[in-house]
C-alpha cells in the first residue's frame, strides 16, 4: 500500500469518527434527556471532519492536494441545509487558502459552484429514499471530482495518472457510501428514539389518568350514594352517620388530587425550618397504630443533636408516612421496622428498613413510576410523590432490596443552618 492511499484511508478514518461521535452525542441526549442539545449541534461533525480532511491531505508536485473533503462538504449540505452548506463553502476555502498553491483557485471555483448545487438540491434531498440518495451522493462527488480536474487542466495544465483517478475514485465510492448509510442509521435511530420520549411521555400521562380516575371515582361514587340517602325518610341518627360518610369520601378523593398536585409541582409553595428530628417523630406517632394492628415493632434511634433543613412540612411528613406505611404493610406480624438516623458530610441520612417481602432489581428501578405498585390495591401515587418531594428538598432516595428479606430506603438531605432561616 503506497503512501497515497494511507493518507486517503486515514482522511476515511476521520470520516468515521465525526459520524461516530455523532451518534455518541444522539444517544447522550436521548439518555439524560438534554433539551439544551439542539439539532443544529450535530453540524459540528461534518465540520469537524472536513477540517481534518483538509488538515491531512495527499500533495503533489504541483500544488495541488487530494483528500477527502468533498464526502464531509456534501453529506453536510444534503442534510444540514443552506446555512451549513454556506459554512463549508467558507470553512473550505479559508483553509485551502492558508495552504496556499494554485490548486486554491480551482478550489475556489469548484467548491463554490457545487455548494451552491447541492445546497438547492438539499430542498428536495429529505424526500429521497435510501437507494436514490446513496447514488445522487456518488454521483455529485465524481461530478465535483471530474470538474475539478478539468478545471485544473484548462488553467493549470495539471494532469494525474490514470492509476491515481482509479484510485481516488474508489476511495471516494467507498467512504461515500459507507458513510451514507452509516448517517441514515443514525438518522433513523434518533427518531426511534424521539419516539419512545413521546410515547414514554403519553404513557405516564395515561397512567396518571387512569390511577386517578381509578382513586377518585370510587370515593365520590360512594359519597353521590349515601348523600341520595339522605333524600330518603331516615332517622336523624342514620342521616348523620351517612353525612359523616360522604365528607369522609370527598375527603378520600380529594387526597388522591392532593397527591397528584403534589407531584404536577413538587416545588415547595414556601420553604420552611424543618427540624428534622420532630417530623421523624411525628410521622412515627402517626403510624404507630397501623404498626400495632399489623404486629409491627418500631425500634427509632436519633441523633441527639437537631439538625435543619429546607422545605414544607406537611409535605415533608407525607413522605416520611407514606414510605413508613408501605414499610408496615409489606411485613407480616411481628416483624421489625428500623428507623435510624445519621450525619455525614454536611448531609442527614435516614434509613427505613422493614423485614417485609423485599423487591427485586427491576422493581427498585421501576419505583417512583406512576401506577407502578407492588400492592395488589395501590395505584404507585404515595412513591411517586415521595420521591417529588425529596426532589424538591434537594434531596436523593436510595433503595436496596433483597426479594424474601426485606427492604431499606435511605433519604438523604441537605443540612442547612439556623442563619439561614433568620434573613
Amino acid at each position: 500500500m503506497d503512501l497515497v492511499t494511507k493518507d486517503l484511508l486515514i482522511n476515511f478514518l476521520f470520516i468515521l469518527l465525526a459520524l461516530c461521535l455523532m451518534q455518541i452525542l444522539f444517544m447522550i441526549k436521548y439518555a439524560y434527556r438534554l433539551e439544551s442539545v439542539r439539532d443544529w449541534t450535530l453540524s459540528i461533525f461534518p465540520i469537524i471532519s472536513l477540517i481534518l480532511c483538509m488538515m491531512f491531505p495527499v500533495y503533489t508536485n504541483e500544488g495541488f492536494i487530494w483528500d477527502l473533503r468533498w464526502v464531509p462538504f456534501i453529506l453536510g449540505g444534503l442534510y444540514g441545509g443552506y446555512k451549513l452548506g454556506y459554512l463549508l463553502i467558507l470553512l473550505t476555502l479559508l483553509i485551502r487558502y492558508f495552504q496556499g498553491g494554485d490548486g486554491f483557485y480551482t478550489t475556489m471555483v469548484t467548491f463554490t459552484i457545487m455548494g451552491f448545487v447541492i445546497i438547492f438540491i438539499s430542498k428536495f434531498y429529505a424526500k429521497l429514499v435510501l437507494k436514490h440518495k446513496v447514488v445522487l451522493n456518488l454521483i455529485l462527488t465524481f461530478i465535483g471530482i471530474s470538474f475539478t480536474l478539468l478545471l485544473a487542466k484548462v488553467q493549470f495544465n495539471y494532469e494525474i495518472s490514470v492509476a491515481f483517478w482509479i484510485e481516488l475514485a474508489v476511495i471516494h465510492t467507498i467512504a461515500m457510501s459507507i458513510a451514507t448509510f452509516l448517517w441514515e442509521g443514525i438518522k433513523t435511530n434518533f427518531q426511534v428514539l424521539q419516539k419512545l420520549i413521546k410515547a414514554e411521555k403519553l404513557q405516564t400521562v395515561s397512567h396518571l389518568a387512569a390511577s386517578i380516575s381509578h382513586e377518585v371515582r370510587n370515593p365520590l361514587t360512594a359519597a353521590r350514594g349515601f348523600i341520595q340517602l339522605l333524600s330518603s325518610d331516615i332517622p336523624d341518627r342514620t342521616r348523620k352517620q351517612y353525612s359523616d360518610i360522604a365528607l369522609k369520601e370527598l375527603d378520600r378523593a380529594t387526597e388522591v388530587i392532593n397527591d397528584y398536585l403534589t407531584f404536577a409541582k413538587p416545588a415547595p409553595d414556601r420553604v420552611e425550618k424543618i427540624n428534622i428530628n420532630e417530623e421523624i417523630q411525628h410521622a412515627v406517632n402517626v403510624v404507630i397504630p397501623l404498626a400495632t394492628m399489623n404486629g409491627t415493632e418500631i425500634k427509632l434511634s436519633l441523633l441527639d443533636k437537631d439538625y435543619f433543613t429546607k422545605g414544607e412540612k406537611k409535605k415533608f411528613q407525607q413522605c416520611l408516612i407514606n414510605i413508613l406505611k408501605n414499610s408496615i404493610e409489606s411485613m407480616k406480624s411481628n416483624g421489625e421496622l428500623k428507623l435510624t438516623q445519621s450525619f455525614t458530610d454536611g448531609k442527614i441520612k435516614i434509613d427505613i428498613e422493614d423485614e417485609g417481602i423485599g423487591m427485586t432489581q427491576e422493581q427498585i428501578n421501576r419505583l417512583g413510576e406512576p401506577y407502578f405498585t407492588t400492592k395488589e390495591k395501590g395505584t404507585g401515587l404515595g412513591m411517586m410523590v415521595s420521591y417529588s418531594i425529596i426532589k424538591s428538598m434537594n434531596g436523593t432516595i436510595h433503595v436496596e432490596s433483597e426479594y424474601g428479606k426485606g427492604t431499606c430506603f435511605t433519604l438523604i438531605l441537605p443540612i442547612f443552618q439556623n442563619d439561614y432561616f433568620n434573613n
